[in-house]
């Protein structure tokens, strides 16, 4: 019988998050890196799929894999390919690689892709991310939804100033495809980036403008149905529904458990480890969870 590993709060884990890498080919302006401070070299594909399989002894029906950008590894279709049966496996990635890897990430057993894309304006992009490769940004979008990994999920962090003008353009960029998901992101307080803005007031709009709101199970926030257009909010800052749902455990690019995205001073090295001490780790991990927002 499979074990569910639940923290002292009682929230059960279910969901498993691994940044396979710290490197990444954009240098965006607001970039938190998965929580990470100076991580050390990245684990190998071994030691990936050795914390996969013990992740599927507990239950874990949910794996993301994330960065850094994760597709610049060369190993990726290997991990793909090693995630255990009954876990659904998506990616977050910036998509840059994406229009020539879609078709073979599908095939290695890939379910679906989130792709970060702040802005559809190609100077604004640029602005964020310092590159410019929005036009293959947007082919790998439409490569994604060709070979069937849906929904794409489009994750666009809101910056005031920025592209907090765009918010109608990403609406009509997803309306009327029920395989595109906007996803508008709250800004997290790392690196001193000062473009945070209150999205309550835009959540207030979209409330008012949908003819159907949703509650997503996890994390319990809404999903907004307007115009052909499905979009959620997510806000993680001083939210403590976000944290009273949370059922994910991270894990770093360098091997550690990272039970809230929020915290550094909770993690549990895991690198190297096996069998049964790696499962007394990952309930250790486990019992260090606590909603950062309570």
């Amino acid at each position: 019988m499979t074990e569910t590993l639940k923290d002292p709060c009682g929230r059960p884990v279910t969901n498993l998050r691994i940044s396979l890498t710290s490197r990444c080919n954009l240098s965006c302006i607001y970039c938190h890196a998965e929580g990470e401070k100076n991580p050390e070299s990245e684990m190998s594909a071994d030691e990936i799929i050795a914390i996969m399989q013990t992740a599927a002894k507990f239950g874990i029906r949910n794996i993301k894999f994330t960065g850094g950008e994760p597709l610049i590894r060369p190993d990726i279709l290997q991990i793909i390919r090693a995630v255990p049966k009954g876990i659904e496996a998506s990616i977050t990635t910036n998509g840059i690689l994406l229009a020539d890897m879609a078709a073979d990430l599908k095939a290695a057993g890939l379910r679906r892709v989130n792709v970060s894309l702040d802005s559809l304006n190609p100077v604004t992009y640029k602005k964020i991310t310092g590159s410019d490769r929005l036009g293959e940004v947007l082919a790998g979008i439409d490569a994604a939804l060709n070979v069937g990994l849906t929904p794409v999920k489009i994750n666009m962090v809101v910056l005031e100033g920025i592209n907090d003008n765009e918010i109608d353009d990403f609406l009509a960029y997803v309306r009327n495809n029920h395989n595109l998901v906007l996803q508008l992101i709250e800004l997290m307080h790392f690196n001193d980036c000062e473009y945070h803005g209150d999205l309550n007031p835009l959540e207030h709009r979209l409330a008012a403008r949908s003819e159907q709101i949703l509650t997503r199970r996890m994390h319990h926030r809404k999903k907004y149905c307007l115009d052909g257009a499905e979009v959620e909010i997510v806000r993680p800052l001083h939210n403590t529904e976000f944290c009273a749902y949370c059922n994910r455990l991270r894990v770093t690019s360098d091997g550690k458990l990272k039970p809230c995205l929020l915290r550094t001073d909770n993690h549990v090295a895991i690198r190297g480890k096996k069998g049964a001490e790696l499962e007394a780790l990952f309930r250790e991990a486990v019992a260090r969870r606590e909603p950062f927002f309570k």
